[in-house]
């Protein structure tokens, strides 16, 4: 099997993310709406500490499932 990153492996992983992505707002919209409402709220401060334990998180399960 070929290491690396791959163009197919990429183009996947950006499928993976529209699919998550879509699901909410296809399943429950005005939830969804909701929170993206209350999600504008949060100050910048607040935004990048989601943001970086997000890439954190990311950055942990993709060092543990390779």
């Amino acid at each position: 099997m070929e290491s690396g990153l791959n163009s197919t492996t990429f183009w996947l992983a950006m499928a993976l993310v529209l699919l998550v992505e879509g699901f909410m707002p296809f399943v429950s919209p005005s939830t969804w709406r909701q929170t993206f409402t209350q999600i504008l709220k949060f100050s910048d401060g607040q935004l990048r500490f989601f943001g970086l334990a997000s890439l954190l998180l990311g950055l942990l399960l993709i060092w543990w499932l390779v």
